[in-house]
C-alpha cells in the first residue's frame, strides 16, 4: 500500500465510503473529506471506518482543501453531485460541486506542487448514447432521439445515413464523447480539467475511471439524485412494483460497488500508474428490466411496471469494453450480477 496520506474527497458517500474501507483494510493511512450534502445524507452516516481522519468540509472552500491536503501522496476525488436529478435548475448546483469543486481542488495541488497520481470518479454518462453498428454504414454516432420519437416509443436509435435499426455494441475509451444531459457535462470537464493539470505538472497522473451502472451498500434511497437501482428497490420496499421507462430493453453495465471500490484502490496504489480514462464494469451488460425484475424476485415484490415513460437526458445503449482496465489495471469485476441483486436487497440504504 502507498506510504503517506490517501485523501479520499467524499469518503462518507456512497462509492467513497468503500474505497476507504478497502484501503483501510490494506493499512493505508486515510483522510476523508466530505461535507454531507443534505441531498445525501440526513446525518452523519454510522459506518464511516474510525481508523480514518474525517475532516468535515466543502471541497469548493480552499481554506478546507489546504488542510486536508497536508502530508498527502494520492487523491481519490469522488465528491460529487450525481444523478440525472429534478430539473436544470439544478444546473448551477452540479457545476458548483462538481466542476468548481474539482478546480478548486486541482488549484491546491498545483500551489502544492503535488505529483502524485489523482483517481478521478468519472461516469460512462460522458458517451452518451453508446456505440452503434449499421450493417450498411458500420459504426455510426445517431443523434438524440427525438421526443415525436419516443412519443410513439420507438426507443431504439436509427442509422442517421439510412434510418435502418442499429446494433448497439460495448464502448471502448477512444470511443467520441457526447454528454447529454448536465451531469454528464460536469463530468466530462471535470476529466479535461484534471487532465489539464496533469499536463502542466511533471511526475503527476490523473486515472479518470468511468463508472458503469453502481449499485449496492449505502446507496441513498428514493431520491432524485439516486441510480435506477436504489428506486427501484425502494419502490420494493414501499409494496409497489418497480416502474420502468421506455419498454425496459435499456442495456446498462450493472457493477457492484465493491468492484468499483476495488478498481480505485488497483488505480491509486497498483504497481504502475495509469494515465488515462478507463471503463469500470462487468463486461456484462442487462437491461433496466432484468435489475428490475432480478431485485423484485429477491425481495419477493411486485413485478416490474414498464410504463412507456421517458425522459429526455437519458440515453438507450450504453455498456463497456473492460479489456483496458484488465490490461491496465489488472482490474475485473468479481460479483455476479444474481449474488449483487440478492445482497442489494437486503443491505442498508441511507
Amino acid at each position: 500500500m502507498a506510504e503517506g496520506v490517501l485523501l479520499v474527497t467524499g469518503g462518507a458517500g456512497f462509492i467513497g465510503s468503500h474505497v476507504v474501507d478497502e484501503l483501510v483494510a490494506g493499512g493505508a493511512t486515510v483522510r476523508i473529506l466530505d461535507h454531507l450534502h443534505p441531498a445525501a445524507h440526513a446525518a452523519p452516516p454510522d459506518y464511516l471506518d474510525p481508523a480514518a481522519e474525517w475532516i468535515r468540509g466543502d471541497v469548493r472552500d480552499p481554506d478546507v482543501v489546504h488542510r486536508a491536503l497536508d502530508g498527502v501522496t494520492a487523491v481519490s476525488h469522488q465528491a460529487a453531485m450525481v444523478g440525472l436529478g429534478v430539473d436544470f435548475e439544478d444546473v448551477a448546483d452540479y457545476v458548483g460541486h462538481n466542476d468548481l469543486g474539482t478546480a478548486v481542488l486541482l488549484r491546491a495541488l498545483a500551489r502544492r506542487g503535488f505529483a502524485g497520481r489523482l483517481v478521478l470518479a468519472s461516469s460512462m454518462v460522458v458517451y452518451g448514447e453508446g456505440r452503434y453498428r449499421c450493417a450498411e454504414h458500420g459504426v455510426v454516432a445517431p443523434p438524440p432521439r427525438t421526443r415525436e420519437a419516443l412519443d410513439a416509443r420507438s426507443f431504439e436509435p436509427v442509422c442517421p445515413a439510412c434510418g435502418r435499426p442499429l446494433a448497439p455494441e460495448s464502448v471502448p475509451e477512444a470511443a467520441p464523447v457526447d454528454p447529454r444531459n448536465v451531469y454528464a457535462a460536469t463530468k466530462l470537464h471535470q476529466e479535461h480539467l484534471c487532465t489539464a493539470w496533469a499536463r502542466e505538472t511533471p511526475g503527476a497522473v490523473v486515472t479518470s475511471l468511468r463508472y458503469h451502472n453502481v449499485y449496492g451498500p449505502r446507496m441513498p434511497r428514493d431520491t432524485p439524485y439516486a441510480g435506477v437501482a436504489s428506486i427501484f428497490r425502494s419502490a420494493l420496499e414501499a409494496g409497489r412494483a418497480p416502474r420502468v421507462f421506455e419498454d425496459g430493453g435499456q442495456r446498462r453495465d450493472f457493477v457492484h460497488v465493491r468492484d468499483v471500490a476495488h478498481a480505485n484502490v488497483l488505480a491509486l496504489t497498483g504497481g504502475r500508474p495509469y494515465g488515462g480514462a478507463l471503463n469500470v464494469a462487468t463486461g456484462a451488460p442487462r437491461t433496466v428490466g432484468d435489475m428490475a425484475a432480478a431485485l423484485a424476485r429477491a425481495m419477493d415484490g411486485s413485478a416490474p411496471e414498464v410504463t412507456g415513460e421517458w425522459r429526455a437526458g437519458d440515453v438507450r445503449h450504453v455498456f463497456a469494453s473492460t479489456d483496458r482496465a484488465e490490461a491496465e489495471l489488472g482490474f475485473r469485476a468479481a460479483i455476479d450480477f444474481e449474488a449483487g441483486m440478492a445482497e442489494f436487497a437486503r443491505a442498508p440504504l441511507r
